[in-house]
């Protein structure tokens, strides 16, 4: 297909970047654009990209450079390119490179180097940034320990560190993944899993081994995890959320790579074992940084020559291990999420400390391939009991927020939603304990909880994979990185303040491809605190290519 006279780009002097969906033009478009733009929306006729500090800086991370920036949304665009987000290109590109963090002959220490006496002046006249510098000549010298924090500090002030030092290769671990489970059936990679680790690998190449992998929830992330692994052959530290997700990883390895078992190791409350495949939480990485000595489970990352160390979950990287992270920047680091959105806004960290983006793709093209589930996703208002209205108005903004939220005719809503599917896999999602109680008691359904068991979890997560147990209630600990894909039906009851992040998440609990289509509902109480929240939410579904119905539920007042 001939792109000539196909001019599908809008380029907008915001730094916003609409993609015309119907030109013939899309898709090449968007191939040239995604390396230096992050995108935003994806509705169904006009996606919108941004470029950003961090975008570019992605890009020259890469490799890209200015000019063929420049050339390619001229080439694309339908109107002049605007003067001011070319003058913006240049100029965030040009500070890429002018901080160069390379080795030095003292193994405790490395030098940053400036390439300019202005800039390092502006270093000089900042606290917070010398207090992690000893200076020598025009460099300075970086203890080994302040490697993450300096990286961190800088790009806060919009320089980011090109990071030239090289990346140890760790203890050599034999990883070959399987052509078929355990269980008999076919196992491969898919292409778009072996293009995100080709990515991040770069044919381990400097400048490579270091980056964060963003896709959908049910896309397989964990696959892409093992498939790096395959490539590099090294000692590996998987960090995840929940000792649920230290199982399921653990299941993963033994699945569909030829490790020993006695190669994999748990390293939880409940057991502390190192080998050269182990799986930790977060949790247990930031336990105790009030304690002395700070993070006693910190001597896990050197307690064997990891050669990667995989975040799954990287956007909810807790502050606590932002910092301790900061003293591994030698290892090879692979981030996996589904979003990259913070509701703390620390996007930033997570570039200088883990690396930049290396892959990326919208969740609705892997819909349309089949490799996740059909969605649809529908928010139903209802009305507040008349007991409750006098309460509403008369509270203060938190407590409005929680008796919307915890309506309770939202419980014979549920009711009626879940018998419209009776026998498919459903999951009733909130936030408020109270209000789960009362739904797993109408439901005469378990419960799941911060306090129940781990044991007990994982018990209930495989008879509802089993098909035993059809309906499950769980709290906010279902938010992440569990696996239930025989789930198809989430009906959310209550969230985090119109959270994006969380969204994401609950939706993604029910997108693992499957035979029949996934239905996505939001319970929200009519002319309250609770819709101006639903409304960040229901943006942020819409912009990833999803219809959003909003339906009115007739109720007697």
């Amino acid at each position: 297909m001939s792109s000539i006279n196909s001019t599908p780009l809008i380029v907008q002097s915001d730094g916003s970047l609409l993609l015309d969906v119907h030109d013939p033009g899309f898709s090449l478009a968007r191939d040239d654009i995604a390396p230096f733009a992050e995108l935003e929306k994806s509705p169904e006729h006009m996606h919108t990209y941004r470029i950003s500090p961090i975008s570019l800086w992605n890009a020259a991370s890469a490799g890209l450079r200015e000019q063929e920036i420049e050339k390619r949304l001229k080439k694309w665009s339908r109107f002049p390119v605007p003067d001011n987000v070319l003058f913006n290109v240049r100029d965030l590109l040009g500070r890429y490179g002018s901080i160069v963090l390379e080795p030095s002959d003292d193994p405790a220490y490395l030098v940053l180097k400036i390439a300019s006496e202005a800039l390092r002046r502006e270093l000089i006249a900042r606290r917070d940034i010398m207090k992690l510098l000893v200076p020598l000549g025009d460099d300075f010298m970086v203890s080994l320990v302040n490697r993450g924090s300096l990286k961190s500090a800088l790009i806060r002030i919009n320089y980011p560190v090109d990071d030239r030092v090289p990346l140890r290769e760790g203890e050599k671990t034999s990883i070959t993944l399987r052509t078929g489970t355990s269980d008999g059936r076919d196992f491969t990679v898919r292409d778009y899993q072996a293009e995100a680790a080709e990515c991040f690998h770069g044919g381990g190449l400097p400048g490579n081994g270091f980056g964060v992998i963003v896709l959908p929830c049910g896309a397989g992330k964990t696959i892409v995890g093992l498939k790096v692994m395959e490539l590099l052959q090294t000692s590996t530290l998987i960090v995840t959320t929940n000792v649920a997700a230290v199982h399921q990883w653990m299941d993963e390895l033994k699945d569909k790579t030829e490790l020993d078992h006695d190669e994999i190791g748990e390293y939880t409350s409940g057991k502390k074992e190192i080998r050269p495949v182990t799986v930790t939480t977060y949790q247990i990485l930031s336990y105790g940084q009030k304690q002395d000595p700070p993070f006693p489970h910190f001597a896990l990352f050197r307690a064997r020559d990891w050669g990667l160390i995989i975040y799954d979950e990287v956007h909810l990287l807790p502050a606590p291990v932002f910092r301790v992270t900061a003293e591994i920047q030698a290892v090879r680091r692979l981030g996996l999420t589904a979003t990259l959105v913070r509701e703390d806004g620390k996007e930033g960290e997570v570039f200088s400390l883990i690396g930049p983006k290396r892959y990326d793709v919208p969740w609705k093209e892997l819909e349309q391939k089949g490799w996740i589930a059909e969605a649809y996703c529908t928010e139903i208002r209802i009305d507040l009991p008349e007991d409750d209205r006098i309460p509403y108005a008369t509270a203060d903004k938190r407590r409005k927020y929680r008796i919307a939220a915890e309506n309770s005719r939202k419980i014979e809503i549920a009711r009626e939603l879940a018998a419209n599917h009776a026998g498919e896999g459903t999951l009733v999602i909130g936030q408020y304990i109270d209000q789960l109680t009362k739904i797993a008691a109408a439901f005469k359904a378990p419960l799941i909880t911060g306090k129940t068991p781990n044991s007990e979890r994982e018990d209930l997560y495989r008879r509802f994979r089993s098909g035993e147990i059809t309906i499950l209630v769980v709290s906010k600990v279902a938010n992440f990185a569990i696996d239930l894909p025989d789930a198809s039906v989430a009906i959310q009851v209550s969230g985090t303040f119109g959270s994006r992040q969380e969204e994401a998440q609950r939706l993604g609990r029910i997108l693992r491809p499957k035979a029949r289509n996934s239905y996505f509902y939001s319970l929200v109480s009519r002319y309250t605190l609770e819709e101006e929240y639903a409304l960040n939410r229901q943006k942020f579904l819409t912009e990833q290519g999803y219809g959003y119905h909003i339906e009115l539920w007739d109720t007697d007042i």
